[in-house]
């Protein structure tokens, strides 16, 4: 059997699961499908069939376009790096256009985690925002989401004429990376974790659906908002006033499925397609750790990795995720460091040098492991001054915190949670009865 057809007969059997909890990793559209708790939502073929539930979805804070006595407001949930976001931003151009100052357009950040460049890109346009050139950089990067590195942000920067050592300084405000977090916080609350997903004046619209969907649910919106303007509620508050008696949080909609995954063992467990790893991409069992260079229980663990690998060899496959605790002071700085030995080929020495190191995490002692593995040290240094991987350090500590790997180390074997830094023999027994998983539904496709 092909290796890419034993990769997606593993996908098809996490997946097969009820519930749909499973660890998977990076896919093409993987960024712009509703997850499970967006498809609970329904999904109409027009704008009227969309369910009446208004959700409080607050504005404030968030980059607006448009009058602010609008009677129509809708707020996008997005990601830069979501090709059917780009493909529903051409959508929403043409309502502003068709509905001028009836329609207020107020911007949400959701970068998915399995999109490496969504975050940086959204931090961009925050610190182009800062300048008071949101939109123009909001446009550009979807005019360019295949060009998305850091050497493109700042080009793009450069040609709306911003000041680029403000812009910088912006980026690695640690206030613009607390406004995405809260977005994408709130987007889960909402049921809306996968992009592009709207809310108009409060209901949900999910996905990059024709401009007619959301044409029949503005026209609905907007004449529930002119009466109650002839009612005698001021335009500008008609927004707070039709969100006055909304829910705050998404129901659970599909109760028996709920329960199933509730039961589930299994969780939906995504990483980057370039995060730190070893083992075939091919191998039976996928096993994402998230892990604090800070923590000694991870320093704990480390020996016991190895051991899975000399063991399993090719059969396993382990995925390295970065949650550095916040009470750990020196955690992120050497979490950045790894990442920039990760640039250089160097991860896993780099990884081993901070585990039997712990006690010197400071900046000099991270330039000296550099310069011991023989690493180019002007270029780390670099990287580490720029803070190039600060952002990528963070998305993976909320995708690890969305998934619940808030202590460390957490890991999960083909999506099974498991916590702490265990003997090898509780690794093994998981493992084990991963593969014997796997090779059951090999057996059951091979041809005769």
């Amino acid at each position: 059997m092909k290796p890419n057809v034993i990769v997606a007969l593993l996908v098809g059997l996490v997946l097969g699961f009820v519930g749909g909890r499973a660890v998977t990793g990076p896919s093409k559209n993987a960024g712009s499908t509703p997850t499970a708790a967006a498809n609970a939502a329904p999904q109409p073929s027009n704008a009227r069939q969309v369910d009446p539930t208004v959700f409080r979805v607050p504005v404030d804070g968030a980059p607006v376009k448009g009058n602010a006595d609008a009677l129509v407001t809708l707020v996008e949930f997005s990601d830069y790096q979501c090709p059917f976001c780009s493909r529903a931003n051409n959508t929403v151009s043409q309502l502003e256009k068709d509905y001028g100052s009836k329609l207020r357009v107020v911007m949400k950040q959701n970068p998915l985690s399995f999109h490496p460049r969504a975050r940086p890109a959204a931090l961009a346009a925050l610190a182009a925002g800062q300048q008071g050139k949101y939109w123009e950089y909001h446009e550009t990067l979807f005019a360019n989401a295949k060009a998305l590195e850091d050497a493109d942000l700042e080009k793009y920067a450069r040609e709306l004429g911003l000041d680029l050592g403000r812009w910088k300084a912006d980026m690695a405000n640690p206030k613009l990376g607390a406004i995405i977090d809260n977005d994408q916080a709130l987007a889960t609350k909402l049921g809306a974790s996968g992009t592009p997903a709207f809310f108009i004046n409060g209901r949900f619209l999910s996905g990059a659906q024709p401009i007619g969907n959301f044409k029949s649910l503005i026209d609905e919106e907007l004449s529930k908002a002119e009466s109650l303007v002839k009612s005698g509620v001021s335009p500008s508050k008609v927004y707070a006033a039709i969100l006055e008696k909304g829910v705050e949080r998404a129901p659970a909609r599909n109760q028996p499925a709920a329960q199933e995954q509730a039961k589930s063992p299994y969780r939906k467990v995504e990483f980057p397609a370039d995060a730190p790893s070893f083992g075939s991409k091919t191998a039976k069992v996928t096993i994402v750790e998230w892990s604090d260079f800070e923590c000694p229980f991870c320093s704990r663990v480390t020996p016991t990795l190895k051991q899975v690998k000399e063991t399993y060899g090719n059969d396993v496959r382990v995925v390295f995720r970065h949650q550095p605790l916040p009470f750990h002071p020196n955690a992120k700085l050497a979490a950045e460091a790894s990442m920039a030995a990760h640039e250089q080929g160097k991860f896993w020495e780099y990884h081993d040098k901070l585990f039997a190191n712990q006690k010197a995490l400071d900046r000099a002692s991270l330039e000296k492991y550099a310069q011991e593995l023989g690493l180019d040290v002007g270029r780390f240094k670099a990287a580490l001054d720029s803070g190039k991987f600060r952002a990528k350090v963070e998305a993976d500590a909320s995708a690890g915190s969305a998934v619940g790997a808030n202590g460390t180390p957490t890991f999960f074997i083909n999506g099974r949670e498991f916590v702490g830094a265990q003997p090898f023999d509780a690794f093994k027994r998981t493992i084990d009865e991963e593969i014997a998983r796997a090779d059951k539904l090999l057996a059951s496709h091979i041809c005769c």
